[in-house]
């Protein structure tokens, strides 16, 4: 008895070939019977066997797994006629018929309906055994991880993309765009057009009835003309972070965890596209000159990517999205990422003009705390911020916003931080935010909170109170001035007041883990204390981590100065008995 396995891989028509009995390996290697050239596919990743009516399956230790209607295996799974294999990108199934086609639409002149035919031809079988579907060259859509195994998702993806090629042909959307034509405009003759030759398709009943006609002609148009699948995602709170591994993974983060969504792109251009519509409205680039970029969305969002040729995997975006709603004092309690006395303390300190610095992981949330705390800076102050991409959204009137400026094509006419650093200290600020330090600009930064610039505000990445010490000298020392150990640490000790540091713990969870004052130096050493911290007692339902955050005992040394600035907090506030929740 003979059977039929039938092959889809990324970019590919659907192959089918006619296998007898016996059994065959499955795998990169020209070795295996059946080849697939994919670099997510091991040597040896399958073993399929077929003895009379029954086809089985087994998973041969491979670097990926082999998965069988989404689920992965882990011994010999017996298949049936509608069971679905995923290996790598690649998609098979063993039937004893021919398996359906997915529908192919071919560019035809804009008059004319497009003619729908099969977009896969049965190959000829003679060597079935040592056929190999996929040729050794690999396209840009075949060099990345495939999408869940669902049939539907490939037929789905292959119908947007013959769409879109025909859209393309009726209309000539770069030359419309850089046209005079207006935004409503393009977008009306966009849809229009869309809307047009999915209606053609469906007249010609070669829409999959699974396949939402609404739901496509959304998804063309954002490709099109948005930014594609992360429109949704965008639109969704839920979601805090957004990453675009290639045009075929699109992971997002909710609630603290990562998730795999199933959309995808249709190929790399798509990705490009993407970017260039983040990118080019605030000036930006992004070439093979010039392969990875950090940008913003019009709502504040960082976005950073990278292309070819120094991403192997395609181009790939991260989006780090900003709540619709800019987050305050009491988001940040009922969040339980601090309490409320570490927000009286805190306003306190920027009130008497403290210089305070954030610092914690990525993705901790050091921007979002920052923002919250310029809110305490008064109306009255000129506020100075600088960051690589304007992200903080402060409610003072009086905000000059600077940011720096890449170079340009001919790698001319970088303006980094550290020049803004020192520029800003001429233009009158009562406080400077600097929006990360990240290399020399640290040394301009703790100059400037030497001299007279008190009550500034900047993020330092750092994993403890302690370690925020090392990373400015280390970052003094990358300014290129060569100045002594103790130099370095009396600035730090001279400028630096208060250390906010945050964490994301295990849960997703982003908590203030240390409020620490620096004290001041002693010898070569400089002397900090903890005045608020987090402790961890447990670990609740769901893996949520249980614990408070509580006053050490420590009372500021600054204390017994707050009356002579007109000022005053509750002692009890530092008392580590006192009940803050």
């Amino acid at each position: 008895m003979h059977h039929n396995l039938n092959i889809a891989c990324p970019g590919k028509p659907v192959q089918a070939i006619e296998l007898p009995e016996g059994s065959f390996t499955i795998g990169r290697s020209d070795a295996c019977k059946i080849t697939l050239r994919y670099p997510e596919i091991s040597e040896r990743h399958a073993l399929l066997t077929l003895r009379n009516e029954r086809a089985a399956i087994e998973d041969l230790h491979s670097s990926n797994g082999v998965l069988v209607n989404g689920v992965a295996i882990d011994s010999a799974k017996t298949l049936n006629d509608d069971s679905v294999i995923a290996i790598g990108p690649c998609l098979l199934r063993v039937s004893s018929s021919p398996a359906a086609t997915p529908p192919h639409i071919d560019s035809t002149p804009a008059h004319e309906t497009p003619p729908v035919q099969p977009a896969c031809v049965p190959h000829d079988a003679s060597n079935a055994a040592t056929t190999e579907p996929a040729p050794a060259p690999l396209s840009g859509a075949e060099k990345h991880p495939g999408t869940p195994p669902d049939p539907m998702l490939a037929i789905t993806r292959q119908i947007k993309t013959q769409i879109h090629k025909e859209l393309v042909e009726r209309l000539d959307l770069k030359r419309m765009t850089a046209s005079n034509t207006s935004s409503e405009e393009l977008e009306s003759k966009v849809k229009s057009t869309i809307r047009t030759i999915i209606s053609e398709v469906q007249r010609k009943q070669r829409l999959p009835a699974q396949v939402n006609p609404q739901t496509l002609e959304r998804e063309i148009y954002n490709e099109a003309m948005r930014l594609g699948p992360l429109e949704e995602f965008l639109a969704d709170d839920s979601i805090t972070e957004i990453m675009v591994n290639g045009p075929r993974q699109v992971f997002v983060e909710r609630n603290g965890r990562l998730e795999l969504s199933g959309q995808s792109f249709m190929d790399d251009e798509s990705v490009l596209g993407v970017i260039e519509r983040i990118v080019a409205p605030i000036g930006r680039r992004i070439d093979e000159s010039q392969p990875y970029v950090d940008a913003r969305l019009p709502d504040g969002s960082r976005v950073n990517a990278i292309i070819a040729p120094l991403s192997l995997t395609g181009p790939c975006i991260t989006i780090r999205k900003f709540s619709r709603k800019a987050f305050e004092v009491g988001d940040l309690i009922n969040f339980g990422t601090w309490s409320s006395n570490a927000a009286k303390f805190l306003d306190l300190c920027v009130l008497m003009r403290k210089n305070i610095i954030v610092a914690g992981g990525t993705g901790s949330g050091k921007t979002t705390l920052l923002n919250v705390l310029s809110g305490f800076i008064p109306a009255t102050d000129r506020i100075v911020t600088i960051e690589d991409a304007a992200e903080l959204r402060l409610v003072q009137p009086h905000v000059i916003r600077l940011e720096a400026r890449p170079p340009n094509i001919e790698g001319r006419g970088a303006i980094p931080i550290r020049d803004l650093v020192r520029n800003s200290l001429r233009m009158r600020p009562d406080r400077i935010i600097v929006g990360e330090c990240r290399g020399g600009e640290a040394l301009d930064m703790l100059q400037a909170m030497n001299t007279g610039h008190d009550g500034s505000l900047t993020t330092v990445h750092a994993n403890s109170p302690r370690d925020v010490i090392s990373r400015l000298e280390t970052m003094v020392l990358m300014s290129g001035m060569d100045l002594p150990s103790r130099a370095i640490r009396e600035q730090i000790a001279s400028a630096v007041d208060v250390i906010v540091h945050e964490s994301r713990l295990s849960d997703g969870s982003r908590k203030v883990t240390y409020i620490t004052e620096v004290v001041g130096l002693e010898g070569q050493q400089v002397v900090m204390q903890d005045l608020f911290e987090f402790q961890q007692t447990g670990i609740g339902e769901g893996g949520r981590v249980i614990g408070r955050f509580k006053p050490t005992g420590a009372m500021p040394t600054f204390f017994e100065h707050l009356a002579s600035r007109g000022l005053e907090i509750d002692p009890q506030v530092f008392d580590p008995d006192c009940d803050d929740e």
